[in-house]
């Protein structure tokens, strides 16, 4: 497992951010499951991959491995399960538009913090990246924006808490770099699916929904966050931030192609002002720092 500790952190992030972009589309497939089924099923099988890369990791020392995390551990894991049941009711309760063009506010975020609490400065590239990403997102997503119902109000309010939580945890990675947080994901899943668990009831589902969410629980969030998170470890936040762009990119290309939902032209040329954004940061930054 030490040879996914040499890849180079911004690549561990885009390559994370790109396994999360299929987020909406999977939700959006689930035929009969509600809203805290799918957050159960989801939320269980991730815990089960985070548990599985903790015991080829540490073998023996598994369960040391969370208490080496600590009380910062458990408090990005809490943090983050608030996140991932947020997500979940979001995409149920709004539309994906609107979802994705919320979880970029965590370029903001993640640039705030970094300067509050780990003094991070924000180089000029990096300001100019996080610019030039946001009006992307907003010429992608902008006119998808009008509050049309009083739940996808509520969704959207929701939603501000995704790039919240996210923010909290990469704060929390960048101010103990040492400290190996996977393990906060293991917490994480556990107490979004004990959430799922209470509130739905009956936790039943199709083999089809039961499908969906193994790929959402194992692949898409479960190789997301463990690839966001180490990458996390030795990427300044604002950095992370911009790269997670990457998310708001994808996710309108993977509709396009499984389900037919073909972008407008600003969803292409929004797209391409994200990518540049991206490759901006990328390779200008480390020149000025």
């Amino acid at each position: 497992m030490t040879l996914i500790t040499k890849i180079p952190g911004t690549l561990l992030i885009c390559l994370g951010a790109i396994c999360l972009s299929f987020g909406g589309l999977i939700v959006k497939s689930f035929e009969g499951a509600n809203l805290w089924q799918i957050l159960f099923w989801r939320q269980f099988f991730f815990t089960i991959v985070v548990a599985l890369y903790l015991l080829a990791t540490y073998k023996k020392n598994f369960f040391k491995s969370f208490y080496n995390a600590g009380i910062p551990g458990f408090v990005a894991g809490l943090s983050l399960s608030i996140g991932f049941s947020a997500y979940v009711f979001a995409m149920y309760y709004t539309t994906v538009a609107n979802t994705n063009f919320i979880i970029t506010t965590e370029t903001i975020f993640l640039a705030l913090f970094g300067y509050i609490f780990l003094k991070e400065k924000i180089n000029i590239i990096t300001f100019i990246s996080i610019l030039l990403g946001m009006a992307g997102v907003l010429l992608i997503v902008g006119n998808s924006l009008s509050v049309q119902t009083s739940q996808e109000f509520f969704g959207n309010i929701v939603a501000f808490i995704m790039p919240i939580t996210f923010a909290i945890l990469v704060i929390i990675i960048r101010k103990y770099p040492n400290i190996d947080m996977v393990p906060s994901q293991f917490i994480a899943g556990f107490f979004a699916a004990l959430i799922g668990f209470v509130i739905a009831g009956k936790i039943l589902i199709s083999p089809h929904d039961l499908f969906l969410a193994f790929l959402a629980g194992f692949f898409q969030i479960g190789f997301g966050f463990i690839l966001i998170t180490i990458g996390s470890q030795k990427t300044p936040a604002a950095v992370v931030g911009v790269l997670m762009l990457t998310e708001a990119v994808f996710g309108p290309i993977w509709a396009w192609l499984f389900i037919n939902e073909i972008p407008p032209i600003t969803v292409i040329i929004g797209g391409s002002i994200i990518i540049f954004a991206i490759l901006f940061e990328f390779f200008l930054s480390k020149k000025v720092n």
